[in-house]
């Protein structure tokens, strides 16, 4: 029976991408694929016709969830022609610490739930789930609700992984030189 991986990305472009690009390549490998974004993403990536190149292909499923933002007037007026480039990080933010975690949880319940009443079903058992490092306070009730390992991926790219580091050694830094 193949393993089932369910993704949770934070919900920004380049976290994204690197979710599914980790999702195409474990694909290719031979797992099932459930991916898990927020609502306005997920109509992003419709607008964008990225999901059309993933839609077909057997053993990937996209499901989505609310992020607690309402639409903005922009957005609302011309949907679906809005490009929705992105949402307020600082909302986007608190709404995901204070909204998204029963939305996953309840989520991935019913997605386990779904799976064990269907004995017979093309969907094999959630095996993990592997989260964004920035999701882990909604990724890891999850996780424990469904008794589900977690794995977490750092997104970001290495040259901000080592702008962050540095950023970080040189703040600790005693200085060699009194200004």
């Amino acid at each position: 029976m193949k393993s089932h991986v369910v993704y949770v990305p934070v919900p920004a472009q380049s976290h994204i991408g690197g979710m599914l690009k980790l999702a195409k390549i474990l694909h290719h490998g031979g797992f099932f694929i459930t991916f898990i974004n927020t609502e306005f993403n997920h109509r992003r990536l419709l607008r964008s016709s990225g999901l059309t190149s993933l839609e077909s292909l057997p053993d990937w499923r996209f499901f989505s969830i609310p992020d607690g933002i309402p639409l903005s007037d922009a957005e609302a007026a011309s949907e679906p022609k809005f490009p929705g480039a992105t949402q307020d990080i600082s909302a986007l933010c608190n709404s995901c610490r204070n909204y998204i975690v029963n939305p996953l949880c309840d989520l991935i319940g019913k997605l386990n739930e779904e799976v064990r009443r269907k004995n017979g079903s093309d969907v094999p058992p959630i095996s993990h789930i592997v989260a964004d490092v920035f999701m882990d306070f909604a990724a890891a009730p999850a996780a424990e609700k469904v008794g589900l390992p977690l794995v977490h991926l750092f997104t970001i790219s290495a040259c901000a992984t080592m702008a962050l580091t540095l950023s970080l050694v040189h703040r600790n830094m005693p200085y060699a030189v009194e200004r």
